[in-house]
């Protein structure tokens, strides 16, 4: 089964200060991948240059066989994008707004309907389709973001920090949410915070000042994730 992502020797300089340096790692269908490593260590530059926000400066990658330099615009059809905080118009009410990036991403008439009723269902998102953005709570605005990114269907689901600012019961229901989507599509999720990317990840990428450090399979492992990263990170203190 081909990968829906593969990452080799991805590198990214800033001048003289190297942010990512040759990572290299896949995704494959139904999995939920985890990048882990404290804020700094290249999490947030390794999605910036697989969603195109980036261009490598040395490496390549490619989301369902589709080079993200080479055949940028097919590559990002294949994917949808929650950047931590992610930006939304908090004018709008939520039907508004996804209305709105349904047709930026080519969707429109009983097509685009069809997508915007079935995300809000997924998301459960129905109770506040009218409401405006702006009046949600953080929760919701979690949930609005993450429906926009499913407009279309795509194969891979990105989330940066997918759980920050939330309070514990936010924090579970989007746990849950990301369990459950993983059974349709890919799921590429960072994070800072060793237990919650134990409790929804199938494998790890850990990083640690742009290198990785190594890939680690969670389901039957006999080294747990805490132990492993502080005996992995232990020698670059």
């Amino acid at each position: 089964m081909r990968p829906v992502v593969v990452a080799e020797k991805l590198s990214k300089s800033y001048g003289r200060r190297r942010a990512v340096d040759a990572v290299s790692f896949d995704v494959q269908p139904g999995e939920v991948m985890g990048l882990l490593g404290p804020n700094g260590s290249g999490k947030s530059t390794i999605l910036r240059i697989l969603t195109g926000y980036l261009r490598p400066s040395s490496g390549r990658a490619w989301i369902m066989g589709h080079d993200v330099v080479a055949a940028s615009l097919q590559a990002r059809s294949q994917l949808g994008y929650v950047p931590e905080d992610a930006p939304l118009y908090a004018h709008m009410r939520v039907g508004e707004f996804l209305s709105f990036m349904g047709r930026v991403r080519g969707l429109d008439g009983a097509a685009l309907e069809r997508a915007i009723d079935e995300v809000v269902a997924r998301l459960a998102c129905a109770d506040v389709r009218d409401a405006p953005i702006g009046r949600l709570s953080r929760g919701y605005r979690q949930r609005v973001a993450i429906a926009q990114a499913l407009l279309g269907r795509p194969r891979l689901l990105v989330l940066d920090e997918p759980t920050n600012g939330l309070d514990p019961r936010q924090i579970i229901e989007v746990r849950e949410l990301i369990r459950a989507l993983s059974r349709e599509l890919a799921v590429l999720v960072t994070s800072h915070i060793l237990p919650e990317v134990e409790r929804v990840a199938h494998r790890v990428a850990i990083l640690l000042e742009g290198r990785l450090l190594a890939v680690h399979e969670l389901a039957g492992a006999t080294v747990g994730l805490e132990a492993l990263f502080l005996q992995l990170t232990e020698p670059h203190r």
